[in-house]
């Protein structure tokens, strides 16, 4: 969600992991080595915010600063976020055990900072529920070892593959969250060159205009890549209930936002 002045600018995080997806299946440019397995780390990107299903259908309001606004992600009730996060772990890890072990990963780096890359990233009223917190990362470190365990999946390769995640993840959070059209810069890192290799390297990321940027360096194929993302605008007001709320919301239909990356 965005402050935009007189509007906030909503998308629904199930939205949101479908741009993360799109950047996934894009990775490979020249430099870059290819994912792999490709398949698992896309379908993981794509579906890391699955459980967010649920919550979504019925989405609610904070009240800030004697205001009342459309909650976020970040301010997301912590019981339910670790119900949603379970839910989705277990469906992914009955489709494919590898994806579901970089979306158990990246559920559990929620609450240590995207395991120290993203100290910026921190849940409201995690503190508030910091027992349950603890259960929940006991239970996916424990879930992730028997899962490399019994899958033989090679240490460098799920690290490598978890950090890609999260550039997709944040990548898609900066058109979700910034202002584009004033113009926002942004780094993100830290971004794996290739598999089998400690080398690393930020995307630095400059507006050009509306919706479309350039990066450097550029991790797609050629030298310039396409993309979409579905998202609302609500009109900045009160809402006497959440009930009016919502139907404001979901009789306010998703428009389709072309993006454009292109190189610097």
């Amino acid at each position: 969600m965005r402050d935009s002045g007189d509007e906030w600018q909503v998308v629904l995080q199930t939205d949101h992991a479908a741009l993360a997806g799109q950047f996934a299946e894009a990775w490979g440019g020249e430099g870059f080595d290819p994912l792999r397995p490709r398949h698992q780390v896309v379908a993981a990107t794509a579906r890391h915010d699955d459980g967010w299903a649920v919550w979504e259908r019925a989405p609610s309001l904070l009240s800030r600063d004697g205001a009342v606004e459309p909650r976020d992600f970040l301010d997301v009730q912590v019981l339910s976020h670790l119900a949603l996060y379970r839910a989705q772990i277990a469906a992914v890890l009955d489709d494919d055990p590898y994806a579901g072990l970089l979306v158990s990963m990246h559920a559990r780096g929620i609450y240590n900072h995207r395991n120290g890359t993203d100290p910026g990233l921190v849940l409201t009223f995690a503190g508030s529920e910091q027992r349950a917190v603890d259960a929940f990362v006991a239970e996916q470190e424990q879930l992730q070892a028997q899962l490399i365990d019994e899958h033989q999946i090679p240490e460098d390769e799920r690290w490598a593959n978890y950090k890609l995640l999260q550039i997709f993840d944040r990548l898609s959070l900066y058109f979700c969250m910034k202002d584009l059209q004033a113009g926002e810069p942004s780094t993100l890192a830290p971004v794996p060159i290739r598999y089998g290799s400690q080398d690393t390297t930020e995307l630095k990321i400059e507006p050009d205009s509306a919706w479309r940027v350039r990066m450097d360096p550029f991790p797609f194929e050629g030298s310039e890549a396409s993309f979409t993302v579905l998202r609302r605008t609500l009109p900045k007001r009160s809402w006497s209930d959440v009930e009016e709320f919502r139907r404001e919301f979901f009789d306010n239909p998703p428009q389709e936002q072309p993006i454009v990356i292109a190189a610097a």
